[in-house]
């Protein structure tokens, strides 16, 4: 059921919903977040963490589950406003389907002047792929994609639709930009998906090393900017936002939504909870599990984050408890 608008009566009768402080011929025809969403989108509120913001959103309906108070902001109560959001976002934005062509490079895509494209490789439609730019073997950028100068594609990666990249971009080997981010909600005992209609955005002299994923935005784009440089085997989930010169050395996790400041390092197999914010200027060491905002300019570690000295001083005496229980034996 596609359609590119629906009136907010029209999606109460649909999702079962009880409408409130909205007139029921107010027409939708966009889902956005809630700090974007203006009197012709819809947006929700399933996290709590964002109730401040959805009293201050501009959206025409805001879809909540019960027991929410949100005042007299246009509402949609419903048993699971998650669900709801997810049904409504693959009802005014369906999945395109790919447009293939016998061609290697599709007949509507641009290439800038000294582009090489290798044997095997794909270029989809309307895809821009700017001056000097090397496109390996085994590459396939889908449609819609913007490369910008002198990128640099090693053999296997894969650009799903609608990845930007500046110059001087930099991918390995079989790294996948634009898949769907790991988005389910739970609904009587399944899990359903709920549609991934974002982007991914790359600024200039990113590298990203072999066999690195960086999801699509659920809504907006996933953006790394400019000067970031990723590792082998690393995981950028949907609509995080990293920040300029940043380090991330491989097996590194970055959970949903997160944020990264500008020059932050996250060493090996370190992993984030989702929605957090790290601060500019600070440094993750391996292994480090973080479960909430990291101030500007820490240096944590451990499991989870702690303060490095005092993540220091437990390691030490968790060293010393042999001899002290050995004391305290020699004592009774």
């Amino acid at each position: 059921m596609s359609k590119t608008s629906f009136t907010a009566a029209e999606l109460a009768e649909r999702l079962g919903g009880d409408l409130r402080n909205c007139p029921g011929d107010r027409v939708l025809g966009q889902v956005l977040p809630l700090d974007q969403a203006g009197s012709g989108a819809l947006s929700f509120l399933a996290n709590p963490k964002y109730h401040a913001r959805a009293l201050q959103s501009g959206a025409g309906l805001i879809l909540v589950d019960p027991g929410t108070d949100l005042g007299d902001r246009p509402q949609l109560v419903m048993k699971n406003a998650y669900w709801g959001f997810a049904q409504v976002l693959g009802w005014l934005h369906p999945e395109p389907e790919p447009e293939w062509s016998d061609a290697p490079v599709h007949p509507t895509a641009k290439l800038g002047r000294n582009c090489r494209v290798a044997p095997g490789a794909t270029v989809g439609a309307r895809t821009v792929v700017g001056d000097g730019a090397r496109i390996h073997p085994g590459v396939h950028i889908a449609e819609d994609c913007v490369l910008g100068e002198d990128c640099v594609l090693f053999p296997g990666v894969v650009l799903y639709r609608g990845t930007i990249l500046g110059n001087r971009v930099r991918i390995h080997a079989n790294s996948v930009l634009g898949s769907d981010g790991f988005g389910y909600v739970p609904v009587q005992g399944v899990h359903r998906k709920i549609p991934q209609v974002g982007w991914v955005e790359v600024g200039d002299d990113v590298e990203i090393g072999a066999t690195s994923t960086v999801d699509r935005g659920a809504l907006g784009p996933t953006r790394i900017a400019a000067g970031t440089k990723i590792d082998n085997l690393c995981q950028v989930a949907h609509n995080v936002q990293i920040g300029e010169h940043c380090v991330i050395a491989s097996m590194t996790g970055i959970s949903g939504s997160t944020t990264l400041g500008h020059h932050v390092t996250l060493a090996g197999k370190v992993g984030t909870a989702g929605h957090i914010h790290i601060g500019s200027g600070s440094v993750l060491t391996g292994n480090t599990m973080v479960g909430k905002d990291v101030p500007d300019n820490s240096f944590m570690s451990g499991y989870l984050a702690r303060p490095h000295k005092q993540w220091l001083e437990c390691q030490a005496a968790l060293n010393r408890l042999p001899a002290l229980v050995k004391a305290l034996k020699a004592r009774t």
